[in-house]
């Protein structure tokens, strides 16, 4: 079975470290970092995630423009997209899924639920 790689893009080193063994440690998954909206784009097209972690509050490009860009990628249109975001009302998520994103992950998160709620939203059976 391939190992899913994930692209966790937040501006936070933070957020972005404690994202990353949790899904190392928990799910076995490959998991590459960015730590800006543009920076995210080109790793996503060059790399080719199986699912992008996208961090809605970052500076120069927020996370939905970040989204509309991936979108209007081909290369990278098809990579489903979960937010990250203090930002969670229900008016909130209801626009995100109209935008096309899979769901939204609350920040801060339980870095020890972090794969099973990647792997729920995506339909991904966790067992190695």
């Amino acid at each position: 079975m391939n190992k899913k790689r994930i692209l966790v893009v937040d501006n936070e080193q933070y957020i972005q470290e404690v994202a990353k063994i949790c899904l190392e440690t928990v799910a076995g998954w490959e998991v590459l970092t960015a730590s800006s909206g543009k920076e995210g784009i080109v790793q996503a097209e060059n790399h080719q995630p199986d699912a992008i972690l996208l961090d809605v509050m970052m500076p120069d490009m927020d996370g939905i423009a970040a989204f509309a860009n991936l979108q209007a990628n081909p290369n990278t249109k098809e990579i489903p997209v979960i937010l990250l975001t203090a930002k969670i009302q229900a008016a909130d998520r209801r626009r995100y899924a109209q935008l096309g994103m899979k769901s939204a992950i609350a920040k801060p998160f339980n870095p020890l639920e972090l794969a099973d709620q990647v792997a729920s939203a995506l339909g991904w059976n966790l067992e190695n």
